[in-house]
């Protein structure tokens, strides 16, 4: 007989997203997609891009969250430039002998030299001749050698703010939110960073704290793309929480270890392909999508025997519950008691369900692929996640 959980109090819909750059545009289609379905998330959690758009998601100025998330994706494609031209050349394929019409996109190249000016821009453009202070003038005149970053993210500042109320991503707010109800206006964020000086990873949980600029400044701030870290509190500073886990169901399980979830991984790296790498670019490309996809497979089978042994410890207690106790040591009892109330009341929460929509490689996959922001790739990255969830669900 399987024992009941007492301690359940609903089960909580997740959605974890996770970075990636431009990719990040997929998991608007895919919010797109849930808002079609009225699947709303009672925890949305990210880190990177993922964190950015779960915080627009989560804290929408309006009732549409999925359209602002559209929107902000769109602000930014459309402040990208377009000055190197894409290239052209043929391709052999030695698997097959044809010569292939090969398209190599420049927007990552435009993105590297020129910025996304709704998002960064490089060093080297940054410079403001009319509110030049001491300390800016010594910052912007350093050698490159000794720079720390090279691309100036705070521009993002201006394009969040026209989409989220951070009133809303406030533990005030959400005592209001009824767990169950997976009301969307109340979800729950929690996004991740990882501390520059001891590695230690950093969660920033609405229930727990005011989500602020600082916090996603510091989850987008990956030092292999050239951008900078954030003090988030004295003496605290802040890198991209995809340096330790680009897929945060662990720091979901940790904050909330009490009731069952249903969650929902929006992959923005594939983990499985159809057929190898067929040049050096691909290879990199495949690596990169090795280093930042979804690590919980393990987590996943540790959850089914920590599920196990939960339903035990339940049907167990239950008998020790209706038998006569008066035979127990008490101190036995006390402490049956309370490993009970810490391990299952607590601690018991499972996982009934884990759901993965992934984004489909393009046929030459190349690794700079996340930083393509133009029109028509974050176009097609939200109608690709729109696809791919809606044919998910059913």
């Amino acid at each position: 007989m399987m024992a009941k959980h007492t301690h359940e109090e609903g089960t909580e819909n997740v959605l974890i997203l996770q970075g990636g750059g431009s990719l990040g545009a997929f998991a608007c289609g895919v919010c797109k997609a849930f808002a079609k379905e009225n699947i709303k998330f009672d925890i949305i959690a990210g880190t990177s891009i993922g964190a950015i758009s779960g915080a627009i998601t989560a804290g929408s100025k309006n009732d549409n969250p999925e359209k602002d998330l559209e929107n902000f994706w769109l602000d930014i494609a459309k402040s990208s430039y377009n000055i190197i031209p894409d290239i052209f050349s043929f391709d052999f394929d030695y698997q097959n002998y044809q010569a292939k019409f090969r398209r190599s996109p420049a927007a990552s190249l435009n993105a590297a030299f020129f910025g996304v000016p709704k998002f960064f821009v490089p060093r080297w453009f940054n410079w403001n001749f009319f509110n030049l202070n001491t300390s800016q003038i010594q910052k912007d005149t350093q050698p490159p050698w000794k720079w720390t970053y090279i691309y100036d993210n705070s521009f993002l500042k201006e394009t969040i703010e026209k989409y989220i109320d951070f009133k809303k991503l406030s533990p005030n707010a959400q005592r209001n939110n009824t767990i169950g109800s997976n009301s969307n206006n109340n979800s729950r964020l929690i996004i991740t960073a990882v501390d520059v000086l001891s590695s230690e990873p950093l969660i920033f949980d609405s229930y727990k704290t005011q989500i602020e600029m600082k916090h996603l400044l510091a989850t987008i701030g990956y030092p292999q793309y050239g951008f900078p870290w954030v003090e988030v509190k004295e003496g605290t500073y802040g890198w991209d929480g995809s340096l330790l886990s680009n897929t945060p169901i662990r720091e979901v399980i940790a904050a909330s270890p009490r009731r069952d979830k249903n969650i929902f991984v929006v992959e923005n790296y594939p983990r499985k392909i159809v057929k190898l790498p067929a040049n050096m670019s691909e290879v990199q490309s495949r690596a990169k999508d090795i280093m930042f996809t979804d690590k919980t497979q393990s987590l996943e089978k540790m959850s089914n025997l920590i599920t196990r042994h939960v339903n035990l410890i339940e049907t167990l207690y239950d008998i020790f519950e209706d038998h006569d106790q008066s035979k127990i040591d008490k101190d036995k009892i006390k402490y049956i008691k309370n490993e009970h109330s810490l391990l299952v009341e607590k601690y018991g929460a499972k996982i009934l369900s884990i759901k993965r929509i992934s984004r489909e490689n393009p046929e030459s996959p190349y690794p700079l692929q996340n930083a393509d922001f133009s029109v028509n790739t974050i176009k097609e990255l939200i109608h690709q996640g729109e696809i791919r969830a809606l044919d998910t669900l059913k």
